[in-house]
């Protein structure tokens, strides 16, 4: 994700403006109090674009899951007595029902006859044609496209939709209710100029217009009262936009908030005990690893990226960093992941095998490495520092070169930053997706240039595999090797905490981080 930076004095103005003495009620200027009526949440960015195809951030993914509805959608199920996202059981949306043929090689969806775009248009076959050519020609959802295993999309009536799958694919039905996949008017689209518009504009179905967005101050969104779902019960969600955490935590502290995001780990304590602020922190599927491109010397032997990963102070990191916030990581995909091993893996803080397995690698005196550090998340910093201290006890110098989140992005696309940190939700929690991306040679995520024939045919063969068992197996035997070859030293997965004022009810917690406003209610 990309990180719009505010300057203090215009987040301090944020704090001021627009904010009622309850975040939870009323703020729409009329003097009305109805409870429930408007919430005020405080997010860290702006987002990026309102274009499904395009989002690739939690705030832009946000108001793309308010103005837009996909075909189908994701079980709701209770975790501990909240509600949690099931992923694994896909319900209907703006499709009513759906048939498979007979090799799971195509699917028909029959679409709702009430559902119609916010500007009173139908959701037709039509509609969701083009919405598919409009994902399969984007730059940043094309590959979703792809994984999904998407040969075409035909319209057999007004109310009917075949899609065709190169082969049997049991990720399909899963990624089809990312919001990638969200069902545009591309009528409206072309009507006012096309991608473009659609960048800054929305032409959806859902339950939220977005009638505001400045992404380098505010954004609001209204209730579409003429949704076809059940009516959201909140009227009006107003989005604040406070790069700096500490001013989050302090309005929401005051009420002048009633939601915050991106909480650090050091206030988590001080905001449970504060007076009318509840604290939802659970594991989830967020992991935080530290990568070493597996193509630049010394990081091509694995002999060095496990002498690395047992010089990790993986305990420091937990407690001194996250402060309870997060849970160790013990493979390549996290540990809440359906068909997840910790096979092969072995690493502890052990100085000493370091050092040995710098010896067998050639390297007893050790090495010098630039690792680069990008801006946005606090953790990362201290994570960076406690790992330069324990490798310069191994004769090992890590040059920490600090960059903007923006051109860290960049270059780690080249493929050529020799070692970094960064963080990754797979929002389909599933194996092959998170693997797919991440790990097999064409992995168009895999930025560490890591690249293993075991795991390349154990993917493969998982892909098309139709038993969940078998399926599971292979992909136990791709994490073996991953955790065996070691392209990654794994630091933690993060829970996913959310902050927010008492008698905020219905927040639901999925894989992806997006707060689905249109399930919560506030009282008084």
């Amino acid at each position: 994700m990309k990180r719009t930076v505010l300057a203090l004095a215009a987040a301090a103005a944020l704090a001021v403006s627009g904010c009622a003495a309850n975040a939870n009620s009323n703020s729409n200027g009329s003097g009305a109090e109805d409870a429930g009526d408007t919430l005020v949440a405080a997010y860290s960015e702006g987002g990026k674009t309102l274009d499904p195809a395009e989002a690739n951030d939690v705030t832009s993914d946000t108001f793309v899951v308010a103005a837009y509805d996909q075909l189908v959608t994701y079980a709701r199920t209770e975790d501990g007595g909240k509600p949690k996202a099931k992923t694994d059981q896909i319900v209907p949306m703006l499709a009513e029902s759906w048939k498979a043929s007979a090799g799971n090689t195509s699917y028909t969806f029959k679409l709702r006859a009430d559902a119609k775009f916010q500007d009173g248009a139908p959701v037709t076959a039509d509609a969701v044609v083009k919405s598919f050519d409009h994902i399969k020609a984007s730059s940043s959802a094309s590959f979703l496209y792809k994984m999904a295993g998407i040969a075409k999309v035909t319209k057999v009536d007004e109310q009917n939709v075949k899609i065709d799958l190169t082969a049997p694919n049991h990720l399909f039905l899963q990624i089809l209710p990312m919001y990638s996949f969200s069902i545009i008017d591309m009528d409206k689209v072309a009507q006012n100029g096309g991608a473009k518009w659609l960048a800054t504009n929305t032409a959806g179905s859902g339950p939220y217009k977005i009638t505001k967005w400045d992404p380098s101050t505010e954004a609001a969104m209204a209730r579409n009262d003429s949704y076809w779902g059940d009516t959201p019960k909140l009227r009006q969600v107003n989005v604040k936009f406070i790069a700096e955490a500490s001013n989050r935590v302090q309005l929401l502290k005051k009420g002048e908030v009633g939601l915050a995001l991106e909480v650090p780990p050091k206030d988590v304590q001080s905001l449970k005990a504060a007076d009318g602020v509840t604290i939802d922190s659970r594991a989830g599927n967020k992991i935080l690893f530290f990568a070493m491109n597996n193509k630049i010397k010394p990081f091509d032997d694995p002999r060095v990226r496990q002498a690395v990963s047992y010089a990790i102070p993986y305990e420091k990191l937990l407690n001194d960093v996250m402060k309870g916030q997060a849970s160790p990581m013990k493979s390549s995909v996290a540990s809440s992941t359906p068909g997840f091993t910790d096979a092969g893996y072995t690493y502890t803080h052990d100085l000493d095998k370091a050092r040995a397995l710098l010896a067998q690698a050639g390297l007893p005196q050790g090495f010098s490495f630039d690792f680069t550090l990008g801006s946005g998340f606090d953790d990362w910093n201290d994570d960076a520092v406690l790992i330069q201290a324990e490798l310069a006890k191994i004769g090992v110098k890590m040059n920490i070169k600090k960059m903007a989140r923006p051109q860290f992005l960049e270059a780690l696309e080249t493929k050529k930053v020799q070692a970094y940190i960064t963080r990754w939700t797979s929002f389909v929690n599933d194996p092959g997706y998170h693997l797919g991306l991440l790990l097999t040679s064409q992995g168009s995520s895999n930025y560490a240039n890591f690249s293993d024939p075991v795991v390349d045919k154990a993917w493969q063969q998982a892909s098309t595999e139709p038993d969940v068992a078998k399926r599971n197996k292979l992909y136990g035997a791709a994490q073996q090797e991953i955790n065996t070859k070691a392209p990654w030293a794994y630091l933690y997965e993060y829970n996913i905490v959310v902050a927010h004022r008492a008698g905020l009810d219905g927040y639901t917690s999925y894989p992806d981080g997006i707060v689905r406003f249109f399930q919560l209610s506030v009282t008084k």
